[in-house]
């Protein structure tokens, strides 16, 4: 049976840097050490059928030790899973073998041989050469008992990654999905660039930035809220379909959705609109179903089902919200009613709201959660984004929408406010009498003409969570953000 981990892990500590101090002592340092690698484990037991007689090096952790007496079976560990070792007195010598007894679980090693199946048909590395090539001083966690606190698993997520599978293959899924967006738009001939993180004026979204201070020029900074106005710039240069995959910062707070430190994608396609958005964006989730998933149903973490290969509803902000308040007249009342009625419904409002973020209120409380299924939201009002094209038949709404998937935002979209005045106009309302935060090189750019665009934002970190069934957003992030320990 498997080895079970000595309880005390400063007992264990203290073995271990004493096996290391006897190996030192007998002219063997594992850390000096190196193996190579002909083989991942997935590639060797692929291989096993065409090439038994072939021998193989294998390096990984191991995570499994069973010992025998002059055999013994150990599991163990690479990026691509585990495969079975037979470490035997017979092959090793006997010098070797009892080497080989003092490894232990967490150890890294280097393993070379031939491959063949045992009774119960696992194939299996027979070992004829081992090597020691780094040593855990720390136990690993118990497979089923030892890693289960959240703030542990966050912190550690080394560990994590070590001992949960499913932490492992979600954090390979992240790379795959990564991947396939970046392939997805050079293939519709989009062009990847990088723009700053340390901006003068923190635009692009309305979000409370960090604050840093940069030496050389003796001048503060905002680490970036949105990637959007210099990507718009590219838009001014003639870069017609443009995107940026990259690191946001917002200091704002921490839940099951949200992280002051996150991923997104933007871009921006000249000569388009909110609606060419649409069909891209839709075509991308599926490529990602159908390249890193290969399904179109998705399961959330609860059991819940998620079909994204059916059609996806479009549907108007106002409608959405009249139906959830039950009030066909919701909108023509007045703001001292909406206060009135979200507190009767638990709603969280301020006194010194506005009468578009009392109804945003209700919206994120009533609406959004709700919807499950893909849904493009549409015709929001003006407020709430100053960047976008105002609505030619009602100058109140914008030509804009938000993808809501699985009770969350996923990615909004906008037909591009292009016209510098307008843009201008817009500014001025948003920061009121705040005049330094206005983006007066931004304007100047818009003046040189932007062509008519469609633009869009996608949530990295949500989009993970949507297609791997995660239940927080700190699932897929390796390393989240958290209170430092004293």
């Amino acid at each position: 049976m498997d080895s079970v981990p000595i309880p005390d892990s400063s007992d264990v500590f203290h073995v271990r840097k004493m096996k290391l101090a006897q190996m030192r002592r007998d002219g063997f340092d594992p850390f000096r050490q190196n193996v190579p690698q002909s083989h991942t484990s997935k590639q060797a037991l692929n291989a096993y059928e065409d090439h038994s007689n072939e021998w193989f090096s294998l390096a990984g952790r191991i995570v499994v030790f069973r010992d025998m007496g002059k055999a013994s079976f150990i599991k163990l560990l690479d990026r691509d899973g585990k495969i079975q070792v037979y470490v035997s007195q017979n092959d090793l010598g006997e010098e070797s073998y009892a080497a080989f007894k003092k490894f232990d679980i967490g150890d890294i090693i280097g393993v070379t041989g031939p491959l063949f199946k045992t009774k119960t048909e696992e194939i299996t590395l027979r070992a004829q050469k081992i090597n020691l090539v780094a040593k855990s001083l720390r136990p690993l966690p118990e497979k089923w008992h030892g890693l289960t606190n959240d703030d542990q698993i966050y912190r550690q997520r080394y560990l994590d990654l070590i001992v949960n599978p499913e932490s492992r293959d979600r954090a390979f899924k992240r790379t795959q999905i990564i991947r396939e967006i970046r392939r997805f738009l050079w293939d519709r001939e989009y062009t990847e660039v990088e723009t700053p993180k340390l901006h003068h004026i923190a635009g692009g979204a309305a979000a409370k930035p960090f604050l840093t201070h940069m030496n050389a020029l003796n001048h503060d900074f905002y680490l970036r809220i949105a990637l959007e106005l210099y990507l718009k710039r590219m838009l001014v240069a003639g870069f017609d379909r443009v995107f940026e995959l990259g690191r946001v910062f917002r200091n704002e707070g921490l839940s099951r959705k949200h992280n002051p430190e996150f991923t997104m994608i933007e871009l921006y396609q000249a000569y388009a609109d909110h609606f060419t958005m649409m069909e891209l964006v839709q075509s991308l989730i599926l490529h990602l179903c159908k390249t890193v998933l290969g399904t179109t149903t998705i399961q959330r973490y609860d059991g819940v089902s998620i079909e994204l290969g059916g059609e996806w509803r479009r549907a108007n902000y106002s409608d959405l919200v009249t139906e959830a308040m039950d009030d066909p007249h919701w909108f023509s009342k007045s703001r001292e009613e909406k206060l009135r009625i979200c507190r009767q419904q638990n709603i969280e409002v301020d006194d010194a709201s506005e009468d578009f973020e009392i109804t945003q209120a209700a919206y994120s409380k009533l609406v959004e959660p709700k919807l499950l299924n893909p849904t493009f939201v549409l015709q929001l009002p003006k407020e709430l984004c100053p960047l976008a094209k105002l609505n030619q038949n009602n100058p109140n709404l914008l030509d804009v929408f938000e993808l809501c998937i699985n009770g969350q935002e996923i990615a909004p979209a906008y037909s591009e406010q292009n016209d510098p005045f307008i843009q201008r106009q817009m500014f001025e309302t948003q920061i009121g009498e705040d005049v330094q935060n206005l983006d007066n090189d931004f304007l100047l750019a818009l003046e040189y003409a932007m062509p008519p665009a469609g633009g869009m934002g996608i949530g990295i970190d949500r989009l993970v969570v949507l297609l791997t069934g995660a239940e927080s957003i700190r699932d897929v992030i390796l390393f989240p953000s958290l209170r430092p320990e004293i």
